[in-house]
């Protein structure tokens, strides 16, 4: 599931048996090639799924962040 354009970096995942039971078993009934092609789809859709979430934890942070920063000058 290389996407076109984009470099390609390799890691390395340990799984608990029962998780890669459930792997082989999504690519043995087809929905998938390999695992690779798995774990690739799943780490985007969890992407797409949390990245506005962790957008708005990062704008949390930095707005209280701010008003300490406002806070601690006034003082």
């Amino acid at each position: 599931m290389q996407q076109m354009g984009n470099a390609m970096q390799s890691i390395h995942i340990e799984l608990p048996d029962t998780l890669a039971a459930e792997l082989d078993a999504l690519m043995q009934t087809g929905w998938f090639l390999n695992k690779n092609e798995l774990i690739c789809l799943a780490l985007v859709e969890f992407a797409r799924r949390h990245r506005l979430a962790l957008a708005e934890q990062f704008q949390q942070e930095d707005i209280a962040w701010a008003l300490r920063q406002k806070e601690d000058a006034q003082e």
